[in-house]
């Protein structure tokens, strides 16, 4: 109840400032304002001045009220109207420009034509300002044109041939004059005939034909006199006395002037009584202008009156209507809050759950990742093994094309094992950019020389330029450098037959301690076109691939943008079909001087030792143990084998060892069980782990059970035996 009497209050106010803003004295009929600007049109005609201008205002007072557009332009013109006849001539300006408004307002193409005409007329004939005049004929002409009002078109042709012929610009108005002629006979009347012929004898006065312009004059005159155009009649005579001035002729120059005088004091005698008779008129003329202006000035300040009223009222309704919105707003969200605390709670159940879920499907990738690599990098290792045995053994078969295949093949295998886990390692966030002191031609230089094979099986050449100027130490992840060049070299190698790749490294520029280098690998191979440039760093992605080619994983060029990615770098391709590819990327190593004698330390040794080292493996697979002892055998060092860990800590009872190479993943008790067991025992002989597993997996179980250092089948020889040399040359300790 008590809102309703709310609203009734509102409507009750709303109606209160209606009814106020809005009060008259009478409305008017849109008919009725019709009767009304049409008497005021007759009393004008009648030169009653006085009756057209009282009811004009009465007219216009009530199309400004009832906003009749049409209406209220009609009565402006009306009032301008009464303003030129009694040569109040600025105001009639003033007037018919209120009435020009107004037309705009309602686009009525009929009353624009009328105003601009008549505003041509007093700007030109009475005013004399020709210029404006004229402007206001050709609006007007365009509006006749527009309406077909070919009467109109002829009329205002016949004004501009007249107003430029006043003023000495004769071709400016020849065009109209010619259209006035040619279409005289269809539109022309007794009206504009004596005004015709004058303006051709002036035009034919100013070419200087005097037969023509004679004739023409003398046909202005007798058309003027036979009809009662007296004022068009005057014109004649005072142009024709004009002319036969100029021409020499004074006397009946002056006969026509002397006429012109006579008419025109007829027409002046007329028109002191027409004055006369608005005398009285003239002098209410401005305190009847003020009153028209008041007339819309009233109706602005009602309009603004009704629009106030109205925003009062309006936000009145908007200020009820809001607290209405915002009781019920109150409600809802009270209710919504309730039930969406609820949902929350049990999304919340769900995330975790899906969480808990994510992080379990995660490790269970690295797991399987892990797994399936240690089972392939197995049997891997042992047909690298087997192979390498065979070339060692048969001299003869070291051009073998099938064994050379079978190795190349075991090789690749295991570069896409090695993909497969990089790429693991890197959307897992388990890289870590290392620095590690390194010189740059030697890094690229081995590069080339593991890229030998195939290069050859392309028949391609390898070219290395370093800058002489890039120091002979930096300090970087040489690792992962190497990692992106190998990637992009036999990238390039694969896609180029009979061709050239060019590995160039330029220093190019130096920042304090850091060094940019960039480097280009270059080839002249097949290309790669311009629509697949954009997806080659995608995963999985391969083009311009042949089905006698190895299509590998199409993970290399994926592994080489996220590597660079960890060095804050990027990078960038230019290719063309037929003509090659080339990629780019800069990265910045640091240079110390003080880490030299880290290199040296780190050197290469001799690893072939006169010295008998006692070696124990410690593996379960019979063909990795056949493998790893032949490769120990080789280097002159004693090799002893068990298959487990148990049969490890019993030889060691019995016998003394240089070094022990133990395998992690064994049955019974794996590597890790194993080295702590040995290590219980205090013995301190240093143990290598000899996996399939990744180090970064492995490397902080292997370190806390007692294992010196991490070697991946397959593995490098030369490495092991490095690794073997420094161990074995050092005090016995655990590392």
């Amino acid at each position: 109840m008590y809102h309703l009497r709310i609203v009734l209050l509102l409507l009750f106010v709303l109606n209160y400032f209606g009814n106020n803003s809005i009060a008259q004295t009478k409305i008017y009929s849109k008919k009725e304002i019709t009767k009304l600007t049409d008497q005021a049109s007759q009393y004008l005609k009648d030169a009653n001045f006085e009756k057209s201008l009282d009811i004009s205002k009465v007219a216009l007072r009530s199309a400004i009220d009832a906003n009749d557009l049409y209406a209220t332009a009609i009565c402006y013109i009306t009032i301008a109207a009464n303003y030129a006849e009694m040569a109040e001539f600025d105001k009639a300006i003033f007037f018919y420009n209120k009435s020009l408004s107004y037309a705009d307002k309602t686009n009525n193409d009929i009353l624009r034509k009328r105003i601009n005409n008549n505003l041509g007329n007093i700007y030109c004939f009475e005013k004399k300002q020709y210029v404006e005049g004229i402007k206001f004929y050709e609006n007007s002409l365009k509006y006749s044109q527009k309406l077909a009002d070919t009467n109109q078109v002829f009329m205002t042709k016949l004004n501009i041939a007249w107003a430029y012929f006043d003023i000495g610009r004769f071709e400016k108005g020849l065009p109209s004059l010619e259209f006035i002629n040619k279409y005289n006979k269809k539109y022309g009347d007794e009206t504009t005939v004596v005004a015709l012929n004058m303006l051709n004898g002036m035009y034919y006065a100013y070419k200087e034909n005097h037969n023509k312009a004679t004739s023409f004059f003398l046909s202005a005159i007798k058309f003027g006199k036979a009809g009662n155009e007296k004022s068009d009649l005057s014109f004649a005579h005072l142009e024709y006395s004009k002319y036969l001035l100029k021409k020499g002729d004074h006397k009946k120059a002056y006969e026509n002037l002397e006429r012109y005088n006579v008419i025109t004091d007829e027409l002046y005698n007329k028109e002191k009584l027409d004055k006369a008779t608005v005398a009285g008129i003239n002098l209410e003329l401005d305190e009847y202008k003020r009153e028209i202006d008041k007339i819309e000035i009233e109706k602005k300040a009602q309009l603004q009156s009704l629009e106030k009223s109205k925003t009062i009222v309006l936000l009145f309704i908007v200020i009820f209507l809001v607290l209405l919105l915002l009781l019920y707003s109150l409600f809802k969200n009270n209710n919504y809050k309730k039930k969406t605390n609820a949902e929350l709670s049990e999304t919340n159940k769900e995330l975790i759950i899906a969480k808990e879920k994510a992080e379990e499907a995660s490790v269970l990738k690295s797991q399987f990742v892990s797994t399936i690599s240690h089972e392939l990098r197995t049997p891997l290792y042992g047909v690298v093994g087997i192979t390498n045995m065979l070339l060692d053994e048969h001299k003869e078969l070291e051009h073998s094309p099938h064994l050379s295949s079978l190795k190349f093949s075991a090789r690749y295998l295991l570069s896409l094992v090695n993909d497969i886990l990089q790429i693991n390692k890197i959307e897992d966030n388990r890289i870590i950019l290392e620095n590690l002191s390194f010189n740059i031609s030697d890094e690229i230089n081995m590069i080339k020389s593991s890229l030998s094979f195939i290069a050859k099986t392309n028949d391609n050449v390898v070219q290395v330029n370093v800058d002489p100027t890039i120091p002979e130490y930096l300090i970087g992840d040489k690792l992962r450098l190497s990692q992106i060049i190998m990637n992009l070299v036999s990238n390039a190698l694969k896609f180029t037959k009979k061709g050239e790749v060019i590995i160039s490294v330029n220093l190019m520029r130096v920042e304090g301690k850091s060094h940019f280098l960039e480097f280009k690998i270059q080839d002249n191979g097949i290309g790669i076109a311009a629509a697949d440039q954009d997806k080659i760093f995608d995963k999985f992605v391969q083009v311009g691939r042949k089905e006698t080619d190895y299509q590998g994983t199409g993970l290399g060029l994926s592994i080489v943008k996220q590597l660079l990615g960890l060095f804050n770098s990027d990078i960038s391709l230019e290719s063309a079909i037929g003509k090659g590819t080339s990629f780019k990327f800069v990265i910045a190593f640091e240079f110390n001087p003080e880490k030299t004698n880290e290199i040296i330390k780190n050197i290469q040794v001799d690893i072939t030792s006169v010295q008998t080292i006692n070696v124990l493996v410690v593996e379960d697979n019979h063909i990795n143990q056949l493998v790893t002892r032949k490769t120990i055998e080789k280097n002159n060092y004693k090799c002893s084998v068990v298959d487990n860990g148990y049969a490890a800590l019993e030889i060691l009872e019995k016998e003394n060892f240089d070094v022990i190479l133990m395998d992690i993943n064994m049955p019974l008790i794996n590597g890790f069980e194993t080295t702590r067991k040995i290590r219980l025992k205090g013995i301190d002989i240093p143990i290598v782990a000899l996996t399939a597993f990744d180090k970064a997996e492995i490397t902080e179980e292997a370190l806390s059970a007692g294992i010196n250092d991490i070697i991946i089948k397959p593995f490098d020889s030369i490495k092991l035996f490095e690794i073997i040399s420094i161990l074995t040359s050092k005090p016995k300790s655990i590392a």
